[in-house]
């Protein structure tokens, strides 16, 4: 098999990068709705959630909500500043803190179908082998990001370290981030569930100051997703089913930018953050997927 190193340097990928950009006067008042009343205007759910775009579903206690996908990008574009995504289907909430309230934090659920992906390396990923990979190519290409106005990144560790559950094929890990030497550092906390036709993914946002709540919240949340009978990973036909051609270690390895190129197709210029909030996302030949979450500091939504 190929080192963890090879396999990460020939890894594409994007990571999703946000700043606050608070909201003018004059766009507050062509958004004409004040964030609480926002809030309130969005239909929660609980219970059982069906995610029929991933053959899966969530099974959520009392201290979870569900967005579906119309009102989940409501709240990431409307809300929060994000430009238009459609690969976004839903978003969880935790009903405390609530989004408007200090420490909040929420789980963007999306969803690939790049086809079955083999568990065979994951028994034999070297994780500090991984990241020492990762935090040099990260920082061998500030350089250049710094150059083309990206600021700089540098992934300072494992906030949580990777785990792959082999009977349940779920994975998660969280990297501790900081953006041009700033001393608040960023969360990205990640869940991916294996499945038969691809994998779910569920990306915590939040600040590093939030990692308990954030872990405890994720724990709880990580046995209440699974995909439906049919398309679970051990209702795999190899003679039938695609595969996908990375592994375990590249759904690790691959949710950080490591060119400053991937940076310019997302087109977002760093600023100075506020709360800063990082989605890890995976391009492999597809083009880079976009996604940021950056909370707006009071003021009106649309």
């Amino acid at each position: 098999m190929k080192s963890i190193k090879s396999v990460a340097l020939g890894l594409l990928a994007a990571a999703s990068l946000l700043c606050l950009l608070p909201a003018t006067a004059a766009a507050q008042e062509e958004q004409g709705m004040s964030a609480e009343q926002f809030v309130k205007s969005l239909d929660f759910h609980t219970g059982p959630i069906a995610v029929p775009a991933a053959k899966a579903h969530f099974n959520l206690g009392d201290e979870f909500q569900y967005l579906e996908k119309a009102d989940a990008r409501r709240v990431l574009e409307d809300m929060w500043g994000n430009p238009p995504d459609d690969s976004v289907l839903g978003l969880i909430v935790p009903r405390s803190p609530g989004l408007l309230e200090d420490g909040s934090w929420a789980v963007v659920v999306t969803y690939s179908d790049d086809g079955y992906v083999s568990d065979g390396d994951a028994k034999d990923i070297d994780y500090s082998e991984l990241l020492e990979t990762m935090q040099t190519s990260i920082r061998e290409a500030n350089p250049e990001r710094v150059k083309a106005g990206y600021g700089s990144l540098d992934l300072i560790g494992w906030a949580v370290p990777p785990r792959y559950d082999a009977d349940s094929k779920k994975l998660y890990w969280a990297r501790e981030l900081a953006f041009n030497n700033e001393p608040a550092h960023s969360l990205n906390y990640d869940i991916r569930v294996l499945g038969r036709y691809g994998y779910l993914s569920l990306n915590a946002v939040s600040a590093m100051s939030d990692l308990s709540a954030v872990r405890t919240g994720m724990d709880r949340l990580l046995p209440m997703t699974e995909f439906n009978e049919g398309a679970r990973y051990a209702d795999h036909n190899a003679s039938t089913d695609k595969v996908a051609a990375y592994g375990v270690a590249t759904l690790i390895g691959g949710g950080l930018a490591a060119k400053a190129g991937l940076f310019a197709k997302v087109g977002l210029l760093l600023a100075k953050f506020w709360k800063l909030l990082l989605i890890g996302v995976i391009a492999l030949g597809a083009g880079v997927r976009k996604l940021f979450s950056g909370k707006r500091e009071g003021g009106t939504v649309r």
